[in-house]
């Protein structure tokens, strides 16, 4: 599946109970080729960033960092599968797992939402 989420704006609709990002985080897309990258915050992260690569099965391989509102550093690792919605938008299953804290896994769900 060939999807270029370059200008792609995301917000959480699931996610497990360890994991921080809530509907309150919005994560801003960009994409140069093979590469993916985000900028994320909101609810209890002050600011995050992720780095992806996408894979032949058009999954993406990410790693993530952000900052909490408790001013703790976090990490973790992130396999996301995309779905085109019938209306064109994209929804990104997620399987993540921490490489900080408690180093739990869990799994969310984003949604893409239009901005204007």
């Amino acid at each position: 599946m060939s999807v270029d989420y370059n200008g792609r704006v995301f917000k959480a609709i699931e996610n497990s109970s360890s994991g921080e990002v809530s509907g309150d985080t919005v994560f801003r897309y960009f994409q140069g080729e093979k590469v993916v990258w985000a900028e994320y915050g909101g609810g209890e992260i002050v600011r995050g960033f992720l780095i992806a690569t996408v894979l032949e099965d058009g999954k993406l391989d990410a790693r993530y960092q952000h900052v909490n509102r408790s001013g703790e550093i976090m990490t973790g690792v992130c396999s996301t599968t995309p779905e085109v919605l019938a209306d064109g938008r994209l929804r990104l299953h997620e399987k993540w797992q921490w490489t900080s804290g408690d180093g739990s896994a869990g799994e969310s769900v984003l949604e893409e939402v239009q901005v204007n």
